[in-house]
């Protein structure tokens, strides 16, 4: 069975996780502890970031290479075309989709998690202990911001990012007025990747996540509930109810195993 090295709230993942549905491959989810996890990723792949797609004996790295990777050994639902027009305008979204919304939508939602202490708290795995959540919840957005700004989150690069963030969805708006998906009358690897990147700005409202049930259909506050965006929004919960896979049993219950998941294992 493939194996899925991830993060549950990795947007890179979650657009490998849309692409596994799509293709109706079963796959299994091992969650990758940050730090020590890391490491194991590393002696596995030869970098230390998520996703990483382990198929028998091949390990592939970076989401557009699984996505590739996936489209040529399981040729079942395409998901780049062959029309030279249509092939051009897929990639280069995808590719336009990862450096937009995969990077900016960290940093808004960064916003996001400073203003409101309940949104913060939420995020958490649910795992986490009583006493760090309330910790993690006390302390001042003041604080935060300070940190963000020392980690590229300054208040000058959130406002850059919201107004680029909102550029991108007006133009997904329009893009998707008059036409069921970004490239033509099929879904794409551009429909999957700009779907799965947009979770942190509104998480979907279906049980598609392990996250708390009170987040789903919740995100960044003047985005997520701004009625410019909602045909993106409604568009893209339309593409995971007809091609996303809800989390069965349980939250944390691998695809298509019926148990928890395992720690990394390095052959």
């Amino acid at each position: 069975m493939l194996e899925l090295y991830q993060f549950e709230l990795s947007q890179y993942s979650e657009k490998v996780r849309l692409i596994l549905d799509y293709k109706g491959l079963e796959y299994r989810k091992v969650e990758v502890t940050p730090g020590v996890g890391q490491i194991e990723v590393y002696q596995l792949s030869g970098q230390s970031q998520v996703p990483i797609l382990k198929d028998g004996s091949t390990v592939i790295a970076d989401s557009t290479k699984i996505a590739k990777y996936l489209d040529e050994k399981y040729p079942d639902r395409p998901i780049i075309p062959t029309n030279p027009l249509e092939r051009g305008l897929c990639l280069m979204m995808e590719e336009w989709a990862d450096e937009s919304i995969g990077t900016k939508s960290r940093v808004v939602l960064f916003q996001g998690i400073s203003q409101d202490q309940s949104f913060r708290s939420a995020l958490l795995p649910s795992s986490t202990p009583d006493f760090l959540r309330n910790l993690i919840e006390a302390v001042p957005s003041d604080l935060l911001r300070t940190v963000g700004s020392g980690l590229g989150a300054s208040p000058d690069a959130v406002k850059s990012a919201e107004d680029a963030i909102k550029q991108d969805l007006e133009a997904l708006c329009l893009i998707l007025q008059d036409r069921p998906y970004l490239t033509g009358n099929q879904p794409t690897l551009a429909d999957l990747a700009v779907a799965g990147l947009s979770i942190l700005l509104k998480f979907p409202a279906g049980p598609y996540l392990d996250i708390p049930e009170k987040l789903r259909g919740k995100g960044v506050t003047g985005i997520a509930d701004n009625p410019l965006y909602e045909p993106f929004f409604t568009w893209r919960d339309r593409l995971y109810a007809e091609f996303r896979k809800p989390l069965p049993y349980n939250a944390t219950t691998p695809i298509g195993t019926g148990q928890k998941p395992t720690s990394i294992e390095i052959e």
